[in-house]
This record gives C-alpha cells, structure tokens and sequence, in this order.
C-alpha cells in the first residue's frame, strides 16, 4: 500500500509537526508546544515564518525584542509549568543566533527544555557569503551556529527538507527526557526552509511524549533504606527535581512522620511550604542559619533531585560530622553518583514514596533529642529572620554585610542618591504586601542569597529563580515567561540595577501581549555582590560600582551616577514608582498592586545591606600572592577552609 504524503515546505512542515506533539503525565495529556518566540529577519521571515504566518493552528507568536531575551522568557514559561509546556524560539541568522547561545546554556545547566530554530547559511553556499554569515576559513561548514554544540542536549542542521524528520523526532526525545533536558537547536538554512518535500502523512500524526515515573532498582533502593535506617542525624536536600516531579507534598508528610528536616536548594524552594515544621529554609552558601546548623552535624545527607552544586554543599565543606554518608534520588546518573554518594536512578516522588515506606515499616522515626533540637534551632531562625527583615539604616548603629571600608560608600549613597532602603528590609516588604500566590523572579547578584534566606512561600511554584547559570538579564524576561505561564497571578521581577541595564528588552513584548509585570528595581548603583566579594578579599573596589570617571586619579571613583529607572519604565507605558525609603516602598508596593498594567518600583537601595551569610564557606579564587595584608588574610581563610572540604 503506497504511502500517503503531504507537500509542504521545510518551514510549513515544521509548523504541522509542533502542532501534533502532546505530552502526557500522570493522565494530564494536553499539547506541549504552545507557541513560537519570534524575532524575524531575512533568514527565517520567508521560511518558518511564512509557515507560521499561513497555517499556524494552535500556535501563538510572541514578538521578541532581544533574542537571548525571548529564549529566557521560553526557559521561564517551561520551568514555571514545571517543564510539562514550552515555547520555541527562532530568530534569524548571524547575530540573531548567537544571542540565543546564553539562554540555551541557561537552559541547559538548570535542566530545563528550551527548542530553539535558529537560522542558518545556506546549504547549497551559491550566494556565500551572505548577509551575516561568519566563514571558517579552514571549514566552511562551521558557522555561527556550531557555537551552540557546547551548551545543547541535542544539535541538528536541516540541510536537507527529509532531514527534519529525524532531526524533530530527536529533538522530541531530548526535551521530554527527564534525566538530559536542556537547550535543543535544530539550525534551519535559510534556502532549505522554503524547500518543497513530500512528507509522509504519517510524520504529522499525533505523538504523545509519556513522562515515566521509574521507580530504580530493587538493589539500589534497598542500599539507600539500610543507609537511611543507620541515620540519628539525617538531613534531606530538595532540589528541582522535587519540584518537577511534584514531589513536595511527598517530602512535607514524610519529613514530619519520619521526623527528618530538610532544606531547599534554589531550584527546589516553593515545592512546600515554608511554614511545615521540618523545613529549614536553604542550605549552604545562601543558607539560614537553621539549614546550616542541621547540614554542619548531619550523619546522612538524602540529596534529592539536587545537582550538589558548590552553593548547595558551601563547595563541599558544609557537611562536618565526622564520616557523614550521602544517598541521592535522581533522575540521572551522572548527578546521583556525586560526593560518591550511594545512588537510586529515578523519578523523585514515585521513589520517595517506597524508600521512606520502607522507613516507615521498619519504625523509623529520629530521636525525640533531635526532634526538640529541630524545634529550638527553627524557632531561633524565627528570630534571627524577623531582626534581619526589620532591619532599618540607623546611621553610626547599623553594621552592613561587609563592614570594613564602607562608612564611605554608605554614605556617599545617601547623600547624591538619597535611598534608605535595606535590601533586606525591601525584601521583607514586598513579601509582606504581595499576594501570597504571587509569583517572585530573580537571577543573579545579591538578591537571590536574600531571597533564598528570607522568602517565604505557602503557595507552590511561586518563586522561579535562574541560579543554576547565575544569569543576569534573565529576571524581567524571565517575569513575561511565568506571566504567559500564569495569566491570573502577579507577577514580580526582581532585579538589580546592573541586571536591569544587561537586558530589559522583553518589557515592550509585556505591554504588546497585556501580560501584567511589576519590576522591582532593586538599584544600589553597584554590581553589589561582587562589589562585596571584592572588598571582602582585600581588594579596593573597582569597576563594580556606577561612578563617574574621576580624571583627577584616573578611576571609576567620582560621584554615583544616578538613574531613574522609573522613567525608564514610563518610557515604555509602564507605571513608574520612585521610592527612596521603606514607607514609600511600601507605599509604592501596594499601589503597584491596584493597576492594570505592567509597572516599576524604581527602590534606592543602600549598598552592603543583604543578609549575612550563615556557617557557609565558598570557594572563589583568592590571589595566593599579594601585597595586601587584607588579601593575604583571605587567601589563608580559603587554605583553612580546603582542609576540611571533600575534594570531589
């Protein structure tokens, strides 16, 4: 029987494919490829784009405005749905393409699916060189988008109209492949796009991709429960995989019948409650004190869909007690055989489940001296957090998270800026006025260690931070992504001023698709944190804060330059809020609440006040050599620290 087929174009063939992919997950079956991202230009506007302009069918088109951009705010839309959705992105050849290089590496170091189309030159090379191409003289079948290899799960160049096929297929299974998700790039040469085939029918056939809960081997699991049953001191890190394996209930009921505390990493925080009684905030480098007091005297630490990244473990040194064991759940083996830990390879909530049941057959339960011990140290965490949020500037009484050499900057701020908002303080603020479902986004500087010690959440998935690439630009995009995710939620971009000014381009793609944003600025005219880094280690500040050029010494030390970063915002149509103290940040806050459209709180935040770091050591490379007395004293504390911490 002869095969029936449909003639389509390269670009129109692919619109039909993402049209048909269905993904299915404990019964919820429902499209996955809800739209494109586009940013078109002479490379993808006459091919893919003319497929999505003539036959589109379920599929949405967002107008980017910065490549990187649009593929963050994808990135957030497939995490905020806890990677059960995504949003593809194309963008023209050359420089449009290697904007996206960032975001799939973003992407890809945090396990999240992102399908991206970049354009290509052309596969036939007749015109070579085009418009934008980039020729390797010593290869001329490398372009720019090689540059993609690196950072993707899956890499394929279409250089023929029946290579799609495969090539979508492919990348199919790497984005739904729990263990391995990350950027997938499918390069599309301009030529090839707008080629004719004649596809089989059944290409374009209905395809569910089914995500498994695999429960690991027998062995496995029952080497992770003697280990666990030997535990007077346990200790369970949850990490993303918790959370997109809706695995945080499972974690919460345990934890209080087995009597077991545990931390959230970045990834993993909002999967439960803050308020459950054996959850100690974070742990490590951005860790509470609570979650450190536990992780410094822990016996057996149960990593769960984490990646035991250097923040995670405070680079290997956090654990202390003496032989201390690690068991870790995951999905890939290649993160549960870390600090040589005993593994179970499989999905998080589906072997939870039968490793604690295991536990709780046997009688498992800690002791009631650990139980009392849990209690007293979340209760002084209590206190310590309510001194830290209510924190104010006062002057000669307030002691910044870096003290030596900042009387200056201080209060240089506060005379040519004007601001007295802790970031502390400022954070506590916005925690106590938004809605308690309400979404947070944030990426990079000093506000995820605040956010992670200080915020708290009682509704799950509302707090979607980047912290696995640390990247900044990616809060605002990041913000329009969760939004299109959840319409009928607030949602809040938290941002420095130096993130801001990196990438703020998707703003007008909010206001374009009236998808409600409010960016917090959070502007202390620095790259604050490694203003604090810097100083931290002896070395004068430099190149980190936003001063002008002093030609009397030739540095970056003259006055602040000053911003407005809420005429910024009403530059775009957004409602713009200056606030330069608590009470009007609050102020400021609530009213933002009361609008339709998209807004920003310009806060002038006082540098050095974020929270201080609790029990945790990281590891940053400190010059062994100096003639500064301060940096010499730093590079000792980092020989002491590697004498404790585990070497892989």
């Amino acid at each position: 029987m002869a095969t029936k087929k449909i003639r389509l174009t390269v670009g129109q063939a692919l619109v039909k494919f993402l049209n048909n992919q269905y993904l299915e997950i404990d019964g919820d079956e429902h499209p996955y490829v809800e739209g494109v991202f586009a940013i078109l230009g002479h490379g993808n506007v006459t091919g893919f784009g003319q497929g999505l302009q003539e036959d589109p069918g379920h599929l949405r088109v967002y107008q980017g405005r910065n490549e990187q951009g649009m593929a963050h705010a994808a990135m957030s839309f497939a995490k905020q749905t806890n990677r059960t959705k995504i949003i593809a992105c194309t963008s023209s050849v050359g420089p449009g393409a290697a904007n996206m290089v960032t975001a799939a590496a973003t992407a890809t170091v945090n396990n999240v699916p992102l399908l991206l189309f970049p354009s290509d030159t052309f596969a036939t090379r007749q015109p070579d060189p085009v418009l934008q191409q980039y020729e390797q003289k010593y290869d001329l079948s490398l372009t720019t988008n090689d540059a993609f290899r690196p950072v993707a799960r899956y890499w394929d160049r279409v250089t023929r109209p029946e290579i799609l096929m495969s090539a979508m297929i492919n990348a199919m299974r790497a984005l739904t492949d729990t263990a391995n998700t990350g950027a997938v790039v499918i390069c599309l040469p301009q030529d090839v796009q707008g080629e004719t085939f004649d596809y089989p029918e059944y290409f374009f056939e209905k395809r569910v991709h089914h995500i498994p809960r695999r429960v690991a081997d027998a062995g496995e699991i029952a080497r992770a429960v003697e280990i666990l049953k030997s535990a007077k001191r346990p200790y369970i890190i949850a990490g993303g995989g918790v959370r997109y394996s809706l695995a945080g209930e499972a974690i919460e009921k345990w934890a209080v019948k087995l009597g077991i505390p545990y931390t959230e990493t970045q990834a993993g925080k909002s999967s439960t409650k803050s308020s459950n009684p054996f959850n100690m905030g974070v742990g490590g480098v951005s860790g509470t004190l609570a979650g450190n007091e536990i992780a410094t005297t822990a016996d057996v630490v149960f990593g769960i869909g984490t990646r035991f990244n250097d923040f995670v473990t405070g680079s290997k040194e956090i654990f202390r007690a003496e032989g201390v064991k690690f068991v870790a759940l995951n999905t890939a083996e290649f993160d549960a055989e870390k600090l040589d830990a005993t593994r179970v390879v499989g999905d998080a909530l589906a072997n939870i489940e039968v490793i604690f049941g295991e536990l709780d057959k046997a009688g498992y339960k800690t002791s009631d001296a650990y139980l009392e011990e849990i209690k007293k140290i979340k209760a002084d965490w209590a206190v310590e957090h309510a001194k830290i949020t209510g924190a104010l500037y006062t002057g000669e009484d307030f002691v910044p998270c870096v003290p030596s050499s900042t009387d200056k900057i201080i209060n240089d701020y506060i005379d040519q800026i004007g601001g007295t908002i802790t970031e502390s303080n400022g954070v506590a603020i916005l925690r106590e006025e938004i809605d308690e479902d309400a979404i947070v986004v944030a990426a990079a500087g000093s506000l995820p260690a605040d956010l992670a010690r200080l915020w708290t959440s009682e509704v799950p998935y509302t707090y979607n931070m980047e912290y696995g690439y640390s990247c900044m630009g990616y809060e605002i995009a990041g913000a329009l992504g969760s939004k299109i995710a959840e319409p009928d939620r607030e949602v809040y971009a938290l941002v420095g001023d130096g993130s801001f000014m990196m990438l703020h381009s998707e703003i007008p793609t909010a206001i374009q698709e009236n998808k409600k944003i409010t960016v917090v600025v959070y502007d202390n005219t620095a790259f604050g944190c490694i203003n604090n880094l810097q100083m931290g280690s002896g070395i004068e500040s430099m190149a980190t804060e936003m001063r002008y050029r002093n030609e009397e010494t030739g540095l970056l030390d003259g006055d602040y330059v000053y911003t407005d970063f809420a005429k910024i915002g009403e530059g775009y149509g957004m409602v713009g809020y200056t606030a330069k103290t608590p009470e009007e940040f609050r102020a400021a806050v609530i009213d933002a609440k009361k609008q339709s459209k998209s807004c920003l709180i310009d806060a002038k935040t006082l540098p050095k006040t974020m929270a201080e770091g609790y029990l945790a050591w990281w590891h940053y490379g400190v010059a062994s050599t100096s003639k500064s007395e301060a940096t010499q004293k730093a590079r000792a504390a980092v020989d002491a620290k590697l004498e404790n911490a585990r070497m892989y």
